[in-house]
């Protein structure tokens, strides 16, 4: 490829990363407003609680399924053409939410983006992995994650301007659907990986590429890559992101922008964050720094619980860096997760790995709604409880392959 159509495929990836930030950011930001908005005066904050853990599973649930069938997609026809589907996903049913009449309508639609949410990450980093040469893969995985917490950030910043209230929240669905456009100019206009094309005309197994994650050759990966993705996710959504509605619910709707702004220090925190992981793994390797990631998010996530609340002075601070150290890992899974699959299953394995974390994630998220409901709609507690997942990623990396030698063949 050109030096200029490797930057394209970047700047296109990044930007459908961006967007795919704001399909991730807008429930935790608006769904308390959307709750207040279709139940009306059956309300409550336990059932506000109770129906975010619902949209976040529901979320969660579709981007494992899209991962996975959107990621072999990707194997199959393309990782444009892939990636062109998923982005149409996520943007036109995120638009339709826009126009829900019930909490069931909106629960389906999250689930349908979901699918897409999914699929764009497994084609997307294929693709850029495959695009550019070893050597900047590091700076490149890194900024591929930090577009990711660049679309949470943009839609904070979006939310500070024009508040989302129980009166006023459908605009933000409406402004979801936008990367639309950005769909049909990845299928119609972005040049396709020349290792993919290349791999298409050797490929003679019958075998698909779903199958073959499981054979002897590729199925310690497979799980390995499962196991070290499904920690840093199900932590992410079933712990941390309760300091959103945390905070909407202390500051009230006398101070609506409160919740935007502490979901705009995790994003800019995580921005940072998800840069750096790769950079963390190139540097210390893989193993340490991810044992090092596991410490570091165990500790400060039962910080921000425990030692701090929102509209004291030092919530804002510990949120940022909660956002910074927390997304550290999904940096390094940038990185190392390309290394673990050759070619022709690539986009299929790193999906696999990566999504097959939210069914779990979803399974977690739902199971901290009914503790959050059990234990009164009590924040600090769920959120302390929930992050003593990260202890296992202390244990797990170290039966996971050192791939800091591998090229991407």
């Amino acid at each position: 490829m050109s030096a200029s159509q490797r930057y394209l495929v970047l700047i296109t990836a990044f930007l459908a990363l961006v967007f795919d930030g704001v399909e991730l950011g807008l429930m935790p930001v608006a769904s308390l407003s959307v709750s207040k908005g279709l139940l009306g005066s059956a309300f409550t904050p336990t059932l506000g609680g109770d129906w975010f853990a619902k949209f976040t599973a529901s979320l969660m649930l579709g981007a494992a399924i899209g991962g996975i069938a959107l990621g072999s997609l990707g194997d199959r026809i393309g990782r444009t053409r892939a990636m062109g589907v998923s982005i149409l996903f996520y943007s036109i049913f995120a638009a339709l939410g826009a126009y829900a009449q019930s909490q069931e309508q909106m629960l389906a639609l999250r689930f349908l983006v979901g699918l897409g949410v999914g699929g764009l990450w497994p084609n997307g980093i294929a693709l850029v992995s495959e695009c550019w040469p070893g050597a900047s893969r590091p700076l490149v995985s890194g900024a591929m994650m930090a577009g990711l917490n660049a679309g949470i950030l943009l839609l904070s910043q979006l939310a500070r301007l024009w508040p989302i209230t129980p009166d006023s929240w459908r605009w933000v669905f409406q402004f979801a659907g936008i990367p639309a456009l950005l769909g049909v100019f990845v299928m119609m206009v972005l040049p396709e990986s020349p290792k993919w094309l290349a791999s298409r005309g050797a490929s003679k197994a019958a075998i698909t590429p779903l199958r073959e994650l499981f054979q002897p050759g590729l199925i310690r990966f497979t799980l390995v890559g499962i196991l070290l993705s499904a920690i840093p996710m199900i932590g992410a959504w079933s712990a941390s992101k309760w300091m959103i509605p945390w905070s909407d619910k202390l500051a009230g709707t006398g101070n609506a922008g409160y919740k935007a702004v502490t979901q705009g220090w995790w994003a800019l925190g995580a921005t940072l964050g998800s840069f750096a992981g790769a950079q963390l793994a190139n540097w210390l390797g893989r193993r340490l720094s991810y044992c090092l990631i596991s410490i570091a998010t165990l500790a400060i996530t039962m910080a921000m619980f425990q030692f701090t609340a929102p509209l004291t002075a030092s919530f804002h601070p510990i949120v940022f860096a909660q956002g910074f150290v927390a997304t550290l890992f999904f940096g390094w899974l940038a990185l190392y997760l390309p290394e673990l699959f050759p070619t022709r299953v690539r986009a299929t394995g790193s999906g696999l790995a990566y999504n097959s974390g939210r069914f779990a994630t979803a399974a977690g998220v739902m199971l901290a709604g009914l503790l959050f409901t059990a234990l009164g709609g009590d924040y600090p507690r769920v959120g302390t409880l929930c992050a003593s997942i990260y202890a296992l990623g202390i244990i797990v990396i170290w039966w996971a392959p050192d791939t800091a030698s591998n090229e991407l063949s």
